[in-house]
């Protein structure tokens, strides 16, 4: 099966990135860090090629990163920007 080739994961997670430039937020950024971690362990032999542990490896990383990337660039205490000031008003 392709999902046993490290490249593919490398492949996914490099497109899941560039994908994240077209959807702002830090959606897919941290899908692409896990597909692409997933994809490094299975080249250097860490894995063992079987799909549940990659899937496992793939979402434990993806969902690690998205909570940093979460806290490192989101807003302070989890409020959302508001804008009251419209500036078309006078």
């Amino acid at each position: 099966m392709m999902w046993h080739e490290w490249w593919v994961w490398i492949a996914a997670g490099v497109v899941l990135a560039i994908l994240e430039v077209v959807v702002s937020g830090y959606v897919l950024l941290g899908f692409a860090a896990g597909a692409v971690l997933a994809g490094v362990l299975l080249a250097l032999g860490v894995l063992g090629g079987s799909l549940p542990v990659m899937l496992f490896v793939f979402a434990v990383a993806s969902l690690v990163v998205w909570f940093v990337f979460t806290k490192a660039f989101g807003l302070p205490n989890d409020n959302v920007k508001v804008i009251r000031h419209d500036i078309n008003e006078n």
